[in-house]
């Protein structure tokens, strides 16, 4: 190739955006891909820019504007300020929350928030160092500010890096926002850096961190026993700073925590991927476990939004609890401690449907919202005399009421450890209550598929293949008729519109076609039920529901490789 083989108008672009760029590594890595003639690697970093998804900017670390950097950041901080100003000399006032993660670039990227922020006369409260996600959120709300952001990609890979956004609610800004936020930032002048402004600004952390620890002390029964052994890892992430003094000042032993990811390290290096779902991610952890008679492995993801659950098996192997088991085991436990009516419980479309069955069972009321919790935070907000007093994401993502309306893997970890050490006291287990609700509600199995496209029409290729399905549906999944396909793209009983697809088969099968909103990925959740069989019929019907979910995953990956 030679720079000639760039089409002109395509160098243009490059030039321009060159000019503008801050950042003299960025600015080279654009530069020497126009020098080297790269038309295939420059249309990946600017033919598809960085879009608020399902939680955010979210992308890989480098030039251009699909790619996470000083600029992208610089530009839609211009954004949010000129929307927060919008709303008037108070909003503007009342400010801006800054929180980061230990990313690469997240330091940089929080001082380049910040310095745009007051550049623009909007008060930045600044979180000085790397904390987990679900400060900033609660610091929202707790200082009254007008809007959050936090540097974070949460469990992406390491190459990774993203921009969260929270309006004044402590909740992830939603449709129209999200759109006003990117006209304003496309149409915003970007003042130039100056890095003493950022640095002058003094940090809140000290303020912040005590009234989020009492916050969520508060929810917790200080009568309930705290005899319990727990392994923990924050999977090289922000969580260590944070949760296990949590579990001491709630009345734990000092958690035994995995040396080799005690520490924040942007580079993940013991694990492949920093998400505590993938396979191995917590081999570690068990391994520590084992060792040390631990009676429950808790983990949190990178940024400590997520929490992850093992325990040993009644063969004796340890294993990981599903998001979707962890998620009915805390509802299960906020509806016994909390009472009176208006009391709601929110899980998403790709969740399992058996938190419906438990809000039926116990009288409290249900909401089932698009994935993500910027719209499970809000399932109660439509509902007049409703508060939400759990919410849940099959990917590892627990609210425990309203202290936090955003997921938070810390306190979600106080009260599974609290229940943890109930169960111990009664000489019983966290599977023993899993069998106790299956029993009465009927088993429920959930599996997930995904494929991932890398490249720069990866996106485009994947959501390729929920149109195939959403223009011939499948007429039969796993051995089972389908009876219904419902298109999300046309909104669902009141939903806001997303793509894609949920294909029922019968009142006992499900799956949940869409692509990711934050990544190059295509996902597919599955689920199968029974009807309550007690304990006596228990073992039969987890066995038949396993097998018609393998048979249902083999089919779903067929269809969609």
């Amino acid at each position: 190739m030679t720079p000639a083989d760039v089409p002109a108008g395509l160098r243009a672009e490059v030039e321009a955006w060159v000019g503008s760029d801050p950042d003299p590594q960025t600015r080279i890595e654009l530069t020497g891909l126009l020098e080297a003639g790269d038309t295939d690697a420059i249309e990946a970093r600017f033919a598809h820019p960085l879009a608020f998804g399902t939680a955010g900017l979210r992308g890989e670390l480098g030039g251009g504007p699909a790619r996470m950097n000083r600029l992208v950041v610089r530009r839609t901080t211009a954004g949010v300020a000129r929307w927060v100003s919008d709303r008037g000399a108070d909003a503007a006032a009342a400010g801006v929350v800054v929180g980061r993660d230990a990313r690469h670039g997240s330091a940089t990227f929080a001082a380049d928030t910040v310095d745009v922020l007051v550049a623009l006369g909007v008060t930045p409260h600044v979180i000085e160092e790397a904390l987990p996600t679900p400060i900033t959120a609660f610091a929202v709300r707790h200082l009254g500010a007008a809007a959050g952001i936090v540097v974070t990609a949460s469990h992406n890979p390491a190459a990774d890096n993203g921009y969260k956004v929270y309006a004044g609610d402590g909740s992830q800004i939603i449709p129209p926002d999200d759109r006003l936020i990117a006209e304003a930032a496309a149409a915003a002048d970007v003042p130039a850096p100056d890095p003493e402004a950022a640095a002058a600004v003094p940090g809140i952390a000290g303020q912040i961190l005590p009234a989020y620890r009492a916050a969520v002390l508060g929810m917790l029964d200080p009568a309930a026993p705290r005899e319990l052994r727990i392994a923990y890892t924050p999977l090289h992430g922000v969580g260590g700073k944070v949760t296990p003094g949590l579990l001491v000042e709630a009345g734990f032993e000092p958690p035994r925590v995995v040396a080799e990811q005690a520490e924040p390290d942007p580079d993940f290096p013991t694990v492949p991927f920093p998400n505590p779902e993938e396979p191995g991610a917590l081999d570690l952890a068990i391994a520590l476990a084992e060792s040390a008679g631990a009676d429950i492995v808790i983990a949190n993801d990178p940024d400590a939004d997520r929490l992850a659950v093992a325990v040993p098996g009644r063969d004796g192997r340890w294993r990981a609890l599903t998001g979707d088991e962890l998620g009915i085991l805390l509802a299960d436990r906020r509806i016994e401690v909390t009472e009176g009516p208006g009391r709601l419980v929110a899980t998403t479309v790709v969740s399992s449907s058996m938190l419906s069955k438990l809000a039926a069972d116990t009288g409290v009321a249900y909401e089932e919202t698009l994935t993500g919790f910027k719209w499970i935070a809000r399932a109660a907000r439509n509902r007049p005399g409703y508060h939400l007093v759990f919410g849940y994401e099959e990917a590892l993502g627990y609210t425990i009421g309203d202290v936090v309306a955003d997921k938070d893997g810390m306190s979600a970890a106080l009260v599974v450890a609290e229940m943890a050490a109930i169960a111990r006291a009664r000489g019983g287990s966290l599977l023993d209550r899993l069998d106790e609700l299956s029993a009465r509600l009927g088993v429920h199995l959930t599996s997930q598929w995904s494929r991932r496209a890398e490249g720069p029409d990866g996106i485009q290729t994947l959501a390729a293949v929920v149109d195939s399905w959403r223009r011939e549906p499948p007429t039969e999944l796993g051995g089972h008729a389908v009876t219904e396909v419902i298109d999300l793209a046309k909104g669902d009983r009141g939903l806001p519109p997303t793509d894609g697809l949920v294909v029922r088969l019968g009142p006992h099968g499900r799956v949940v076609l869409r692509p990711s909103g934050t990544e190059p990925k295509l996902k597919a959740y599955l689920e199968v039920s029974t009807e309550p069989t007690g304990m006596a019929g228990l073992a039969a019907a987890r066995a038949e529901a396993a097998v018609r979910l393998e048979a249902l995953r083999a089919d779903v990956a067929t269809r969609c490789s």
